[in-house]
């Protein structure tokens, strides 16, 4: 795995060496590209270099075992032990820095909210998942704009659909996707009794204009009035836009927004979306699979996390990661169970290595 590391190593100096060139300095859309590579170079060379100097200290301390000196013979011993435990570490690190990037990581993301079994309680946790994730990105910085939403009679969400732009946002929210179960006492449960609900949450990378070309000839785009809570313009303009991609047959709504332009912009975005989110798993010749395997039917058995109110307790089925904290976790402290998940699938890609 180690192997073409001095190849990256020179590359990294041709690199800063060329970032010094007035010829590149001048022209900005190179000198960008440069440096753009030299930072995506500099924690792996850095980090090999770091293990070098290790694995010196570490073969100084060995030659030291002979010394005629007990003191230190014994003081060798001691610090090549703690070099060994060094050695292992930055070895792990460098290990996983060399580990393929997702080409998604950096983008923004869709993130898709749909009730399931559980009728209205279902919509109820529905809008507490979207609050709960639009804390964490405010908490981190991030922008969500609502792409599309159907709201139920009781304030819940049937459905929801929101862009959260910012940084890295894809390769903190990757795992968030599938089944979200809720076990609790409804608010319109009058005897106590336990309910167990489900939602679905599909994480998609943004799709730009460049990752998926529509062509205008195989869409359908219809309008119509708009309907539910609203404003004045509610039920008076054909504002709300339906478009289905025929190639494909699927259909995006979108009535959140006055202008019938900007909700025909939003329900673009999210075909684009959902385009290039079907077009990676045509490639993985796995899309009704892979499909069903990032949301689920929204059945309650096929969860990847529970939400259990009575114990105040989140578990996280995929890895065996139990906390018993759920109030903060819903406020939006998501850092414990992302980081979690993120240590695992990074341990899972490192056997496959």
């Amino acid at each position: 795995m180690f192997k073409n590391l001095k190849d990256l190593e020179d590359k990294f100096d041709r690199l800063e060496t060329d970032l010094a060139r007035p010829e590149v300095i001048k022209d900005q859309k190179r000198y960008q590209q440069f440096a753009r590579q030299h930072a995506e170079l500099a924690k792996v060379v850095a980090s090999h270099r770091h293990l070098r100097k290790l694995e010196a200290d570490h073969a100084g301390a060995l030659e030291l075992l002979h010394d005629p000196d007990d003191d230190i013979r014994e003081m060798a011993r001691a610090e090549a032990a703690e070099l060994e435990e060094a050695i292992e570490a930055a070895e792990l690190e460098l290990k996983l820095l060399l580990l393929p990037k997702d080409p998604n990581d950096e983008k923004n993301v869709l993130l898709e909210i749909r009730a399931g079994t559980g009728g209205e309680e279902a919509a109820l946790f529905a809008a507490d998942l979207f609050r709960m994730y639009c804390r964490y990105a405010e908490t981190n910085r991030w922008r969500v704009e609502i792409l599309s939403s159907h709201y139920t009679g009781a304030g819940g969400f049937k459905e929801i659909i929101g862009l959260i732009e910012g940084d890295r946002v894809y390769s903190r929210l990757k795992y968030e996707s599938g089944v979200h179960r809720v076990q609790r006492v409804p608010v319109t449960e009058s005897q106590g009794r336990i309910h167990t609900s489900a939602v679905t949450v599909a994480i998609l990378p943004e799709a730009e204009e460049v990752d998926v070309e529509i062509n205008p000839e195989d869409i359908k785009v219809d309008v119509y009035r708009s309907s539910g809570p609203g404003g004045q313009s509610v039920n008076t303009t054909d504002s709300a836009v339906r478009i289905t991609h025929l190639p494909t047959g699927l259909v995006v709504t979108c009535q959140d927004e006055k202008s019938q332009h900007k909700n025909k912009a939003k329900a673009l975005k999210v075909l684009r979306a959902r385009l290039l989110d079907a077009a990676v798993a045509e490639q993985q010749e796995q899309i009704s699979e892979e499909r069903r395997g990032m949301v689920g039917t929204g059945d309650r058995s096929e969860r990847v996390r529970t939400y259990n109110f009575p114990q105040g307790r989140l578990t996280d089925h995929r890895i065996g990661l139990t906390l018993y904290r759920l109030e903060t976790i819903l406020e939006g402290d998501l850092n414990e169970v992302i980081e979690a998940l993120g240590t695992y699938y990074q341990a899972e890609a490192l056997k496959s290595v």
